[in-house]
């Protein structure tokens, strides 16, 4: 069976700059294990080593980034006022501090960028509430709750 990927756009764009980028590194890793070949024996040569290492790495991603464009289902949030995917949400934690988080698909979650997965404690927590609802989740120091302000 066919896996989906949930993706916005901007993560379907992001995604598509990353492929180009890595694309672009494709003759610049060429040049570096033919540089490494020159240099003889390939069975102690670290240079030839670490090019083939990034070579697979960047080979892998490539095939990673495919696979989800080619399988992306591009999310929008309904305007319901309920927390779905793609849903931009202002959180008050009690102590006065708003955090802001876009819910997406596990592909483009990045915590640090206010992405959060909906398939994350806080992520589940939060889909099809509104606002005025409270969440709390259990996290390593201790049960949080939040107060949901807004829903764009």
């Amino acid at each position: 069976m066919k896996k989906t990927y949930q993706i916005t756009d901007t993560g379907r764009q992001e995604l598509e700059k990353e492929l180009e980028e890595l694309k672009g590194r494709r003759g610049e890793i060429a040049e570096k294990i033919a540089e490494a070949r020159d240099y003889g024996d390939l069975s102690e040569n670290a240079e030839y080593d670490s090019a083939r290492e990034e070579q697979g790495v960047v080979e892998t991603r490539i095939a990673e980034i495919e696979e989800i464009l080619l399988n992306a289902e591009q999310i929008t949030a309904p305007s319901t006022g309920k927390i779905h995917l793609g849903s931009v949400v202002t959180l008050d934690a009690g102590d006065g501090s708003q955090k802001v988080y876009t819910v997406v698909g596990p592909v483009e979650a990045d915590p640090l960028e206010g992405k959060i997965s909906d398939e994350s404690p806080l992520g589940a927590a939060l889909i099809d509430k509104v606002v005025g609802d409270e969440v709390s989740i259990t996290t390593p120091k201790g049960e949080i709750a939040y107060r949901i302000t807004s829903v764009d």
